[in-house]
């Protein structure tokens, strides 16, 4: 299967995979509008404006495709571009949102346009002297150890990654290394890690909203470090629905669907069919009456 963008307009691209099936040509095609949206468009909390302005360090998107990982990412990087005057540089396959400069400097490559690939656009990383970087999906061991040396050099680095939660992401990360760099890995994310933002979209109750992200946010701090220099990045899910973990931010996604639930934005349904622990979700539920 091939990947590429497809300019239908000057307001309307296309993220496109073309396929073969039963031997004929297939094609899938999203619509990408022009247009990106500020986290209140979007349904995002306010912590995600404090996420994206971070000096430097790591951020990362979860979720499945087509979870809205990258419509998140532009927000959050127009948010920055709308504030600071900083050079930020995109690795994509494809492009998706095209971005305009404001305060800061963006420059697009497309991977198989403009370097040939992920490999190669961020060995000249360095050399295009950006502040701010966004590599469209961390998809194997070269990805991420290039993402985790520009972060250790001082600059932001945004991606993605396919998981189904925010602690589930260090196991995924983890995965794409052998075993003896693995403590090595986790004593630089330790340190560099900023947050783990997983979402997932999930049908609404309201005729003019037709999806709204239930989202879930780990944010780094001395407990968390902790957690994950010590290997026990598992126990991060309790700590997650603590009263000092909502207190700076950090939101599990159990408490966004009881939220969704109780603000009458989705069906009991859909919040009991994405849970990843019913029955805690139903006690919590309960509890609202």
């Amino acid at each position: 299967s091939v990947d590429f963008a497809y300019d239908y307009s000057e307001k309307n691209r296309f993220r496109v995979n073309l396929f073969m099936a039963r031997g004929k040509i297939s094609v899938a095609a999203r619509n990408i509008s022009s247009n990106i949206l500020p986290f209140e468009g979007l349904h995002l909390p306010p912590i995600m404006a404090d996420i994206a302005l971070q000096p430097q360090g790591i951020v990362l998107l979860c979720g499945v495709t087509g979870s809205g990982k990258s419509t998140t990412i532009a927000s959050m990087l127009d948010y920055v571009n709308a504030r600071k005057a900083v050079h930020i540089l995109t690795l994509e396959d494809p492009i998706e949102y095209i971005f305009e400069d404001r305060k800061a400097t963006i420059n697009q490559r497309e991977i198989g346009l403009d370097c040939l690939d992920f490999k190669t656009g961020l060995r000249a990383l360095v050399r295009e002297n950006p502040d701010i970087v966004l590599i469209g999906e961390m998809r194997d061991k070269e990805t991420f150890e290039a993402a985790l040396h520009a972060a250790e050099t001082g600059h932001l680095v945004y991606g993605t990654i396919h998981a189904s939660s925010t602690t589930q992401t260090f196991s995924r990360i983890y995965g794409l290394f052998e075993q003896e760099e693995v403590e090595q890995v986790r004593r630089i994310l330790g340190y560099q890690m900023r947050a783990f933002v997983y979402q997932k979209l999930l049908p609404t109750l309201h005729e003019n909203i037709a999806r709204i992200p239930a989202i879930e946010i780990l944010i780094n701090n001395a407990v968390v470090r902790t957690h994950i220099l010590e290997a026990r990045e598992g126990e991060l899910r309790e700590y997650l629905k603590s009263i000092e973990a909502e207190q700076t931010g950090m939101i599990d996604f159990n408490g966004t669907l009881v939220r969704l639930v109780e603000e009458e934005y989705i069906h009991m349904r859909v919040a009991q069919e994405a849970s990843p622990n019913l029955d805690e979700l139903m006690m919590r539920l309960k509890k609202l009456g």
